[in-house]
């Protein structure tokens, strides 16, 4: 089984290398990686031309969009599953694709999702919060929640039938995408019980109340076009659960 890790990154020297590093140390053979780049100036360039002898392949040029970007990489991907790495993230261990590659191969299904730590962005050493997704149901969809989309590994296939990110929405069609995978579509999953990424605090879902506004009511979009019924409060209404992952972390991993 091949796996194909496609990385989208603009503007980003500072954080890019800790996230390509997480993916050159990976111990799972077979791997290949994209990178994604939207026509950077600040010298990310440069940190990806260091590597490039073990990227597979790599693009510089404007897009419209992180979900563009995602959906270039997604089409040139050649692997039998597909994971997406963004440039602030990084992968825990050494033996994260291992593990995922060791899921597919003995479950037989067509996504897996596992749990996603914030840390502070520029001391990754410090969790900021615990994103589970051990307690995941189709149903909590209509609250607008979903597995950690960092930790959403699927097979090729699955995009080849039912279609990439919607690249109208700004910043929750990761939410929309795996909306249609597991709910409309009933694509089969497994939950992971295990820490795979580190991602840092302050990226676009992150960022700020205006951020907020705009992703609940793309979530209350994304389930008005797939005919999947919720309300105004049910969405809101997941901000307890964040409460209880903002007091429910651990130290360390």
């Amino acid at each position: 089984m091949k796996l194909s890790i496609v990385t989208v990154v603009l503007n980003n020297k500072v954080f890019l290398e800790s996230c390509i590093g997480s993916v050159l140390e990976q111990d799972c053979p077979n791997v290949e990686y994209i990178i994604i780049d939207g026509g950077s100036t600040d010298g990310t360039l440069q940190v990806i031309k260091k590597y490039e002898k073990r990227i597979s392949r790599w693009i510089s040029e404007k897009d419209r969009g992180i979900y563009d970007a995602m959906n270039k990489g997604i089409r040139l991907a050649t692997g039998d599953v597909i994971g997406i790495l963004n440039s602030d993230d990084f992968y825990v261990s050494k033996d994260v694709l291992s593990t995922v590659k060791n899921e597919f191969e003995s479950r037989n299904v067509d996504s897996v999702f596992a749990d996603m730590v914030y840390v502070k962005r520029h001391e990754p050493e410090k969790i900021v919060r615990y994103y589970r997704s051990s307690g995941f149901t189709l149903e909590k969809f209509t609250y607008g929640c979903m597995p950690a989309h960092p930790t959403f590994f699927v097979k090729r296939d699955v995009y080849e039938r039912f279609g990439l990110f919607k690249t109208d929405y700004h910043i929750a069609s990761d939410y929309e995408l795996m909306l249609r995978f597991l709910l409309c579509n009933r694509i089969s999953y497994n939950y992971l019980p295990k820490v795979l990424i580190k991602m840092r605090a302050g990226g676009v879902s992150t960022r700020s109340l205006k951020s907020n506004w705009i992703l609940n009511n793309e979530i209350l979009r994304a389930c008005s076009e797939n005919g999947i019924k919720t309300n105004i409060f049910k969405v809101y209404s997941k901000y307890l659960t964040k409460c209880f992952q903002l007091i429910d972390r651990p130290n360390k991993i």
